[in-house]
C-alpha cells in the first residue's frame, strides 16, 4: 500500500523559492533606485521568506539524512535577513559584505549538499549544484566590484548618468534572483522520477507489484524448479 500524498512536497519548495526569487528580481528591475537601502530591503525580505521555506522543507519534506543543508540555509537566511533588515545599518559597505558572504556560504552549502546527493542518484542533486554555483558566482562578482566605483556615461538625447558600485551590486543581485527564479520554476514544473510522498523512485513502485504478480502466476512446477 502506497503512502498518502503529502500536501507540501519538493515540487512546492522549488516553486515557492522560484516565486520569491521572481518577486525580488521584479522589484529590483523595475525600481529606478538601486541604492543600498532599496537593495538591502529587497534582499532582507527575499532571504527571510526563503529561510521559512527551507525550514518547512526540513520539517515536512526532506528525510532525516538530508535535513542538515535546509536547516543551515534557513539559519543563514535568518541571520542575513535580520542583519540587512535594520534601516540604520543599510549602507553600501553592509550591502556588499552581507550579500557576498550570504551568497558564498549559501552557495557552498547547496553545492556540497548537491554533490553528496548525487552519490545516491538523487534527481534533486542537479538543482542544488546549479543554484549553489549561481550563489558562489554572485558572491565572487560582488567582491570584484571596486569599493567607491564611479563612472559617468552619456546616452544621446537622454543625458549624462552616473554608474556607481552599489548600482552594479544591486543589479547583480537582481540578475541572480531572476536566473534562480527561472531555473527553479522550470525544475518545479518538470515531472520528477521520484515520489515526493515516499521518497522512492517510481521504477521501484512499479517493479515491486509487477514482480509479485509474475511470481504468483508461475506454476508449482516452475516455482519448484527455481529452488
Amino acid at each position: 500500500m502506497s503512502a498518502p500524498a503529502r500536501a507540501f512536497t519538493v515540487r512546492h519548495v522549488q516553486l515557492l523559492r522560484a516565486l520569491f526569487a521572481a518577486i525580488a528580481a521584479v522589484m529590483i528591475t523595475f525600481s529606478s533606485d538601486h541604492s543600498a537601502p532599496v537593495g538591502l530591503s529587497v534582499f532582507s525580505g527575499f532571504v527571510l521568506v526563503t529561510a521559512l521555506v527551507q525550514f518547512l522543507a526540513a520539517w515536512l519534506v526532506v528525510p532525516k539524512g538530508s535535513r542538515w543543508s535546509y536547516v543551515l540555509l534557513g539559519a543563514l537566511g535568518v541571520v542575513a535577513g535580520m542583519t540587512s533588515g535594520v534601516p540604520a545599518w543599510r549602507t553600501d559597505d553592509l550591502f556588499f559584505v552581507v550579500v557576498s558572504v550570504w551568497a558564498i556560504l549559501s552557495g557552498g552549502i547547496e553545492l556540497l549538499a548537491g554533490f553528496r546527493a548525487r552519490r545516491t542518484a538523487d534527481p534533486l542533486a542537479r538543482d542544488a549544484i546549479t543554484v549553489g554555483a549561481f550563489g558562489i558566482l554572485l558572491g565572487i562578482v560582488l567582491l570584484l566590484i571596486p569599493a567607491g566605483f564611479l563612472q559617468e556615461y552619456t546616452i544621446d538625447e537622454a543625458g549624462t548618468f552616473l554608474l556607481s558600485g552599489i548600482i552594479l551590486g544591486v543589479g547583480m543581485f537582481g540578475g541572480y534572483a531572476a536566473i534562480v527564479a527561472v531555473f527553479l520554476g522550470i525544475a518545479g514544473l518538470t515531472p520528477k522520477r521520484r515520489d515526493a510522498a515516499g521518497d522512492l523512485p517510481v521504477v521501484d513502485a512499479v517493479d515491486g507489484p509487477a514482480a509479485s504478480v509474475t511470481d504468483q502466476s508461475a506454476t508449482p512446477a516452475e516455482r519448484g524448479g527455481d529452488r
